[in-house]
This record gives structure tokens, C-alpha cells and sequence, in this order.
């Protein structure tokens, strides 16, 4: 059933109620079957329906079609790069949806290469446009690739390689003027491997027609990058950590805004009054879900980071300690991010940040922004190891997960609680279960893509009931 329109923000007493409440139906016996392996807190789109070719279950009335897989042919002449993961979608002045994909790449996944086995297919680019190679002369492999959709058929156009020679590339986010940030998970040093530092984002307009032109953006810091969401008021970035343990939350302050690649200052959300907060739950539930902490962000310096140890100094500087900084994406005057393995079971957190009305400002000192656990997982049947996200047209988060059992996606209401929208049904050759990745809609609200990493790796189109979109 379509789920009514909830408005995000509660006073805090209201809140906590509801959170106390949905603590306690964690706790309790679970009322499901044993063969579903899920429990939708709220009724949502129904019970998940199998799917007869064994490749993702779905509700009634829903319908998917698997629009790229890889290994296949290219427009360009290449093949489809494997690992898909995070993803947006854009549409083009004539009307065409172009969804610009990552590829958590790394070097020895040749078998997973765009240019086919043994890198056959290298010469039919422009090597000027591969980022970095090893000492050994090979590309390295991450990138991202471009999928132009007729926007009634959802048949495939084009589809070719935009940005490649860059390393782990996992998430990313769009931007308000058309193009996609795509971040490197990884901190790997010059040396045998690697002829440049890698751990950067790179900047990808939606509308190109092949390869960019590769510019880390420096000043956006040096770590194991995973997702960056803009705030559309200030064009302000804020930025994700995957980092097991010990991870920031960055705020990134262009010197022009729109404008990544003109430099900026990066900054690092710590709490008022409790300097290096630790919010991972891991020993005690040290901060309540509702619960309401007001922020001040903390300059970094030496962002760049050559000895990898930027999160570190960062919370010897008194900032907040996350662990594993996920997903990220903005909503209505608000960004939400997970982190994978908070909380107390280590199965999730779900945050919520929202900005001072003087963000980035002199001014915001008396109107601090601040910070909510929005959500926090205590039953993987609930929630498992959240990671991509995104704010669904109507309201709802649309969460999809990375965890060692069933890959689920998950829809999470304004009041936190969470339903089941989709199971990857497939398997590896060994039985093993892909992360499911890149969730994001298309602009007019009526198809939800997404990404199933391997085996072989697939992106998703799914239409169906979706409620309608939120005024």
C-alpha cells in the first residue's frame, strides 16, 4: 500500500517516544516466518513475491528489468566493466536519462577489465585519458561508465566508458549542476602499484560522450572516500569516510562555490562540548537514538595526508569518531548517512545531519547545525550492514545493504520505521550473496535504479506502485 506523506521533523520529546518504542518492537519475539528472513516494521509495498528467474524478489505489482550486465559489448567497443556500485541519474536537455555508474576496480581484476581479457581492447582508447598504470604498464581499472536511456522504453542507447585508471571508486554522489563525484576507497601510496596517490574524488558531467579528462580534487581531502552529498542552498560538499574504526564526517567549503575543482577548506564535524565523541555504540549505547547533538566543524590541515592518517589527527582535534561512513544524500534541508557496522550488534547506524541556517558562515556559531542517530539497527531481520541510500520522491530513504546473509532494500519511513521493498535472489558460483548498490530514481519519480555487484554484476530498473511524490 502507498505509505502516507510524514513530515522529517519532530520535536525532540516526540522523537524519543518513537524511538523507545521501536526499540522495544526490536527486542521482542519476532512475528515472522522463518523462511522469509525479513520483519517489515510497517506494512509498506507487502510481502516480497519470488522471483521465477531467480534474480531479485520483489513485491506485487512491481516489475524489474536488468538494463547492463557485465561483459557485454559497449558502444564504444569496450565491455561492460565489472563491480558495479554507487550511481545517479540525470536527464539530458533532449529528455534522455543517463545514469553515470561506478566501478569498485582494483588492480588484478582483469578478468573484470573494460578492455576485455589481457587488456586486448586498450588501444581503442586515448591512453593520455587513463589516470594511472603501475610500473608494469598496467591501467589501473576503476572508473565510471555512462548508460543513456530512452525514458519511456528504458532501452539502452549508449553505453560506453567515462572515466577509468583511477582505483576502488565505491560511491560517489550528483551534483546540482549535472555531473557526478566518484570517490576512490583507498589510500595507496606511489610505488610499484601505483604511479600517482590515489584515495581522491573525481568530477564527471553527466553529459559527456567518452572519456574525461581525470583531476583528483585535492583540496576534498585524501582518504578512503565513499560518498558526497551537496547541500543545493550552499553548494556546500559533505563527505563520507569507509574506514574501519576510526572515520571522520567531512564538510568541504568550495573557495567558489559550484566550482570543487577551485579548491576550499575541509573541515571535520565534531560535537559541542564533547570533544572526539566516539559515535559507534560499539561498548554502550552511548548516544540514544532521537537523540540531538549540536555540532561545531573543525579545520583540517594537510589534507592531502601522504602517511594516511587524516581521520586520526582529526579526532586528536577533538572531532566525532564514526566508523565506516557510508552512503550519503540530501533531502529537504538535510543529509542522511550510514554507518555500516555502528551500533552495539555492529549492524547499522542511520544519521541525520542538519545544517545551521548560517552554514559555513561566521554567523553559524550561534545557530549550530546538528546531528541525529536517526536510526540504529539491533535485528539483522530489520536492517543488516545499511550502506548506498538514497531520499525517495515521497520522503522515505530507500537503503539497500552490504552485509555476510540475504542482501535486502530497505525503505525507511520519517519516523525510522523500516520495510522491505527487494531480496537479491542470485548467487555466485559458490552460493555467495553480492551487495546490492548505487540506489537512485529517475527524476520524474517513477523507476528505481540500482546495482547488484557481482556475479556478474547487473543494473536494475525497477516501476511499480510507488507513492507519489512529496510536495
Amino acid at each position: 500500500m502507498p505509505l502516507s506523506r510524514r513530515h522529517f521533523l519532530r520535536n525532540t520529546a516526540a522523537t524519543s517516544l518513537a524511538f523507545s518504542g521501536l526499540a522495544a518492537l526490536s527486542a521482542c519475539q519476532r512475528r515472522y516466518p522463518a523462511e522469509q528472513g525479513y520483519f517489515n516494521q510497517v506494512e509498506g509495498f507487502g510481502e516480497l513475491r519470488v522471483d521465477p528467474d531467480g534474480l531479485f524478489d520483489l513485491p506485487r505489482g512491481f516489475t524489474y528489468e536488468v538494463i547492463s550486465s557485465a561483459g557485454q559489448p559497449m558502444s564504444d567497443g569496450l565491455v561492460v566493466p565489472g563491480d558495479f556500485d554507487g550511481m545517479a541519474c540525470f536527464q539530458r536537455a533532449d529528455g534522455r536519462l543517463v545514469l553515470v555508474r561506478n566501478h569498485e576496480l582494483r588492480l588484478g581484476d582483469g578478468d573484470k577489465s573494460p578492455f576485455g581479457p589481457d587488456n586486448a581492447l586498450l588501444d581503442r582508447i586515448d591512453r593520455d585519458r587513463v589516470h594511472d598504470w603501475d610500473e608494469a604498464g598496467n591501467p589501473h581499472l576503476g572508473g565510471t561508465s555512462h548508460l543513456v536511456l530512452d525514458p519511456e522504453t528504458l532501452a539502452v542507447e549508449d553505453e560506453y566508458l567515462s572515466l577509468v585508471g583511477t582505483m576502488n571508486n565505491c560511491a560517489g554522489g550528483p551534483t546540482p549542476w549535472g555531473t557526478w563525484l566518484t570517490c576512490e576507497e583507498t589510500e595507496l601510496n606511489i610505488g610499484p602499484q601505483a604511479g600517482k596517490e590515489h584515495g581522491y574524488v573525481f568530477e564527471v558531467p553527466a553529459d559527456v560522450s567518452g572519456l574525461v579528462e581525470p583531476v583528483p580534487l585535492k583540496a576534498m581531502g585524501r582518504f578512503r572516500h565513499e560518498a558526497v552529498a551537496i547541500d543545493p542552498r550552499t553548494l556546500i560538499a559533505y563527505e563520507t569516510e569507509d574506514q574501519y574504526e576510526r572515520a571522520l564526517f567531512y564538510r568541504f567549503l568550495p573557495d567558489v562555490p559550484g566550482q570543487l575543482a577551485a579548491g576550499g577548506r575541509l573541515q571535520a564535524l565534531g560535537v559541542r562540548g564533547r570533544p572526539a565523541l566516539d559515535t559507534r555504540n560499539w561498548q554502550s549505547a552511548g548516544i540514544a537514538q532521537g537523540e540531538w547533538l549540536e555540532v561545531e566543524w573543525i579545520d583540517l590541515d594537510d589534507v592531502e595526508a601522504p602517511n594516511a592518517d587524516l581521520a586520526q589527527r582529526g579526532i586528536e582535534a577533538g572531532a566525532a569518531h564514526f566508523t565506516r561512513g557510508e552512503g550519503i544524500w540530501w533531502g529537504d534541508n538535510e543529509c542522511y548517512f550510514t554507518c555500516t557496522d555502528g551500533g552495539p550488534e555492529r549492524l547499522g547506524q542511520i544519521w541525520r545531519y542538519q545544517p545551521s541556517p548560517a552554514e559555513g558562515q561566521p554567523g553559524e556559531t550561534a545557530q549550530a547545525g546538528r546531528l541525529q542517530l536517526f536510526f540504529e539497527s539491533h535485528d539483522e531481520a530489520v536492517m543488516e550492514r545499511c550502506d548506498n541510500l538514497c531520499v525517495a520522491p515521497w520522503g522515505d530513504l530507500i537503503v539497500v545493504e552490504d552485509g555476510p546473509e540475504d542482501q535486502y532494500i530497505r525503505g525507511v519511513t520519517p519516523d525510522g520505521e523500516v520495510y522491505t521493498i527487494g531480496r537479491n535472489a542470485a548467487s555466485g558460483p559458490e552460493g555467495q550473496k553480492s551487495e546490492i548498490c548505487g540506489p537512485c530514481f529517475s527524476p520524474d519519480g517513477s523507476t528505481l535504479f540500482f546495482n547488484v555487484q557481482r556475479h556478474p554484476g547487473r543494473t536494475f530498473a525497477v516501476r511499480g506502485p510507488w507513492p507519489a511524490r512529496s510536495l
